[in-house]
């Protein structure tokens, strides 16, 4: 971008995705669009909390008990016990993957319903595999990176902090040792919002430019380091949104016994939310540019974008077809 860098708005794309949301799924209704599309934001995580990983708690450990005159607990437990709780986590830790993996892809999906307006699977499934498989193996790459950066944390911060004194471990943490805890914490947490504010942006780079998460993840940490204004108010309200649609999602999930709580019907329910927030972070990033602009490739006939788009736009060809 030459010269003075335009305006980017935060309420404006916000107001044009509630104008798309309504052309994709109103104008007109097609329930069997309504359903491919809903299952579409199913496979790219728009149902649940996600996955979380989690470092064991630990327990109460004792290392001052180390006698073992009585008797092992693996001698009171079924032989076959520990081989089948080997495989169940194994198992658990194999369908999690799997589940990141078709989130990946998903995403790509959901993604390209919402630009072409159309209600398809398995034509983005193929198309943007390529794309897809690269924003699986970057997320997996951050998640080890994540755990390793924690550890390395607590063994750093944590354990030189009193938590173990004389060679044996203190029944409490003293205020040196919380402290620690408390700034492991923080870093752990600015961890989480730099990762899912990049994420937030890296697929819609990747499914305009077609180029692998690498690139995307580097242009798009750039972008939030040339205009970090934009992109903090965008989580500030963004925070807000999300616990609107948590409150909404109960209140539905509640008057409906629950039903619309289940995994894919909440996803069918609550499609116009996840439309409208999908619009929105689309047309938010087009303003810093064509080359973060979904729709500068192809604008199928079937979609006609929102009659005011944001003035920061970048693309003329949309006011002229609204306008006439």
């Amino acid at each position: 971008m030459n010269g003075e860098q335009p305006k980017i708005e935060i309420f404006e794309p916000f107001g044009a995705a509630l104008e798309l949301m309504k052309r994709i799924l109103f104008q007109p209704f097609d329930f069997t669009k309504w359903l491919v599309i809903g299952f579409a934001a199913f496979l790219s995580g728009s149902w649940g909390s996600g996955f979380q990983f989690r470092f064991p708690s630990g327990g109460n450990w004792n290392f001052k008990s180390t006698s073992f005159n009585h008797a092992p607990i693996s001698e009171s437990l079924p032989t076959w016990l520990v081989p089948f709780i080997f495989v169940i986590v194994a198992l658990i830790i194999v369908i999690a993957f799997v589940f990141v993996w078709i989130s990946a892809r998903g995403r790509f999906i959901f993604l390209d319903c919402v630009v072409k307006n159309r209600g398809e699977i398995v034509a983005p499934w193929n198309e943007y595999r390529r794309e897809g498989n690269s924003f699986f193996l970057f997320s997996l790459a951050v998640m080890l990176l994540a755990m390793v950066v924690m550890a390395g944390l607590v063994l750093l911060f944590v354990v030189p902090f009193g938590v173990f004194s004389g060679g044996k471990m203190t029944t409490g943490l003293g205020v040196a040792a919380i402290c620690a805890l408390i700034f492991c914490g923080l870093v752990w947490v600015a961890f989480i919002i730099i990762f899912a504010v990049v994420t937030q942006f890296m697929v819609p780079v990747m499914y305009r430019r077609r180029c692998l998460a690498r690139e995307a993840f580097f242009d798009v940490w750039r972008l939030i380091r040339r205009r970090p204004g934009p992109f903090v108010l965008f989580v500030l309200f963004g925070i807000v949104l999300a616990l609107a649609l948590v409150v909404v999602g109960t209140i539905v999930s509640c008057v409906t016994c629950c039903i619309a709580g289940l995994p894919y019907i909440s996803s069918v329910v609550m499609l116009p939310a996840f439309v409208w927030l999908l619009g929105f972070k689309l047309l938010f990033l087009r303003q810093f540019g064509p080359e973060y602009d979904v729709w500068a490739v192809e604008e199928p006939a079937s979609l006609a974008l929102p009659t005011e788009p944001p003035a920061t736009s970048g693309d003329p060809t949309v006011d002229e077809n609204s306008q006439g």
